[in-house]
């Protein structure tokens, strides 16, 4: 496992991570990590440092049908904060987000998305998108 550092809290408003930290809080769990920019090992599902492969690293389930292929839309987040923090969207997570439920102004697909950059990350999972039972049982 990754070292990390997970939080429950009931609000996404946590201390700033520091210097070369990255601090994702998942919503509406308010389950908050923290590691160190490019040190977080990948976990071979979505891209290198994406939301999933934090997800991942850190026992959060955010469904990913395709294994993080950018092939389908269920790790379909909302990016609350921190999109200055993250990578551009390509043009094949353009289209495919194109097909997901409730696409908003800041969705993005779990696996595609990058930190680029130390600092903190908020995600919303979608009410529709959990799927607990799939991955812990």
């Amino acid at each position: 496992m990754a070292d990390t550092k997970t939080e429950n809290s009931s609000t996404a408003t946590a201390e700033m991570p520091g210097e070369n930290m990255v601090q994702v809080t998942f919503l509406p769990e308010g389950k908050t990590v923290e590691f160190e920019h490019g040190k977080l090992p990948y976990k071979e599902h979505g891209k290198p440092e994406s939301i999933l492969d934090v997800a991942i690293n850190n026992h959060i389930t955010l469904d990913h049908a395709c294994g993080g292929n950018c092939a389908c839309t269920t790790c379909h987040v909302w990016v609350k904060e921190g999109a200055e923090n993250l990578s551009p969207m390509e043009d094949d997570e353009a289209d495919r987000l194109d097909m997901a439920a409730d696409l908003q102004l800041n969705s993005r697909l779990g696996c595609q998305v990058q930190i680029v950059k130390p600092g903190k990350v908020v995600v919303e999972i979608p009410a529709w998108n959990r799927n607990y039972v799939s991955e812990e049982h």
